[in-house]
């Protein structure tokens, strides 16, 4: 197989996978709502009480191991080393699966232990299905990261793509099917879960494929030594920690899953009611996805072009593509997080048939833009190297939601759990703030228009809140069907309005307003302003 150009091949495949990353997100997001209604609440606290386990799986085969074994082909390359069976391929394989079959082998074993940690010893065979997609790992990873490292990034990005589809479509029709037989919702979750088996297993069908038809493998055998420290160093350590930056909301919902049910217990709750509540405010976790996704994708477009080399050789280039990144991701993001608040209680009763937990799920619903911007910092720092640092920034965030889950659920039951997850994604954000002002002290990041973002939200509530007074009113206690075309209305029409005025108060200027869809005509909205691109 032929090395792909690296340049101009690069950015394409970084926008590649941005694309691929944004339907994936969205389809992982967006099954678990109809998974709801389909199972209801308690079917749904339980197979969120596995999701962070194979979220895990399914993070370390497409960003961990593979963004370590693209590093490794990449250095191997530069050295003009040959990947050959004997000094590439086989030790990395045999690592990879001597790994996954420890991380399996653990999870299987205690598996009873984990149960009862959560709450809920009937856990223990979802959480055995869990384990198996771990054993799938070390195939997908080995082939997305070695044409990755060749600067081709079609296979990661069609694998990730099919890889959800698939386990989203497994995943929905599997609860449909038991549900209507009528079986027990603990054997909905063990189905649930094989979902996610099904989408490991088209992922390595697809990717062996795309293997056998590129053949990278064909270069002379090496008689070179195998670099056993580096291989272990890199695949453990980088990662491991380029990993758990990609994590952070997935370890966020991973201590909810330990702590929650324990602590609605305290609160006063009988264990039936706490799974129901637990549930409920699950609702809450794939809106704050997809509102994440929308904040944070526009702006982690830009981020691969920010490098320690751009640092050196061009600061003031980089300088520009950071405050935009961040710009668009607290524009966005708030714009996002304010919105979904406000319309909270019409979405909660479309989406999920009724208005429970509404007053927490607003709350929590403000993690949107934290977590956005906390995304957005995290992945310029590791493109400037801080890949150690923000690694732990994230572990301290989940220590901190693991503490304040303990202290404060047991008081405001699943509303603490809101507090928590907001004061912990607040943590993160503010810790990669002050490591990037260490870094980039030149950039203002908070030198903003705070007053065009302040009157465009005021804007947008102001026509929410007149749609609740009048067509509201109209709608309430009436067929879901209703509920569709009001969301519909104030979901456009409070988007048009509140991007509308970010163009006539010259929020964006004109570089940023070139980045996005329909550039030329956004331009000619923010006429009057900013109209040679200066920094704010």
């Amino acid at each position: 197989m032929e090395e792909i150009q690296p340049t101009k091949q690069m950015f394409k495949g970084a926008l590649l996978l941005t694309a691929a990353g944004l339907i994936s997100k969205i389809l992982s997001a967006g099954y678990r709502i109809p998974l709801q209604n389909i199972t209801g609440d308690v079917g749904f606290y339980i197979y969120q009480q596995i999701y962070p386990f194979l979220g895990m799986a399914f993070m370390l085969s497409l960003y961990g191991f593979p963004a370590a074994i693209s590093k490794l082909v990449a250095e191997e390359r530069e050295r003009g080393f040959p990947l050959s069976f004997r000094s590439f391929y086989g030790p990395i394989i045999s690592l990879l699966v001597t790994i996954n079959l420890l991380l399996f082998g653990a999870l299987f074993a205690l598996a009873p232990q984990i149960a009862m940690a959560m709450g809920d010893s009937r856990l223990t065979d979802p959480l055995r299905i869990a384990a198996v997609p771990f054993l799938f790992i070390p195939f997908s990873s080995i082939g997305r990261g070695v044409f990755q490292g060749l600067n081709d990034m079609k296979p990661t990005a069609v694998s990730q793509v099919v890889e959800q589809v698939v386990r989203v479509t497994v995943i929905l029709v599997v609860a449909i099917v038991l549900v209507n037989q009528g079986r027990n919702l603990y054997e909905i979750g063990s189905g649930t879960a094989a979902g996610s088996l099904m989408g490991a297993c088209a992922a390595v069908l697809v990717l062996s494929f795309l293997f056998i038809r590129e053949r990278p493998w064909q270069m002379p055998q090496s008689d070179a030594s195998v670099p056993w420290r580096k291989y272990i160093r890199t695949i453990l350590l980088y990662g491991m920690f380029i990993c758990l930056n990609y994590m952070m909301f997935l370890l966020i919902q991973f201590a909810d899953a330990f702590t929650l049910v324990p602590n609605l217990l305290d609160y006063g709750m009988t264990r039936q009611q706490a799974m129901e509540w637990k549930g409920v405010f699950d609702r809450g976790q794939p809106l704050v996805q997809l509102g994440t996704v929308l904040g944070s994708s526009l702006a982690l477009a830009l981020v691969p072009t920010v490098t320690k080399q751009q640092l050196q050789e061009r600061p003031g280039e980089l300088s520009d593509h950071v405050k935009s990144a961040w710009n668009f991701s607290l524009l966005i993001a708030a714009g996002a997080a304010v919105g979904l608040i406000t319309i909270f209680p019409y979405a909660n009763i479309l989406l999920f048939e009724d208005t429970a937990g509404t007053g927490s799920l607003q709350i929590l619903a403000l993690s949107i833009l934290f977590t956005s911007l906390a995304l957005t910092l995290s992945s310029i720092l590791q493109g400037l190297g801080d890949i150690r640092l923000t690694a732990g920034i994230v572990l301290l965030g989940v220590a901190c939601k693991w503490l304040l889950n303990e202290l404060l659920v047991p008081m405001w039951g699943i509303g603490g759990s809101a507090v928590a997850t907001v004061l912990a994604v607040s943590i993160i954000l503010l810790l990669n703030f002050f490591q990037l002002k260490r870094r980039l002290p030149c950039v203002r990041l908070l030198h903003f228009r705070w007053s065009a973002l302040g009157i465009s939200l005021v804007g947008m509530v102001l026509f929410l809140y007149g749609l609740d007074r009048s067509l509201g009113k109209i709608i309430l206690g009436g067929p879901r069907i209703d509920y569709v075309a009001y969301t519909l209305i104030a979901c456009l029409g409070g988007a048009a309005i509140y991007i509308f005025l970010l163009i006539r108060l010259h929020a964006f200027n004109e570089k940023e307003l070139e980045a996005l869809p329909l550039g030329r005509y956004l331009i000619g909205l923010n006429k009057g302003g900013n109209k040679h691109g200066k920094q704010r």
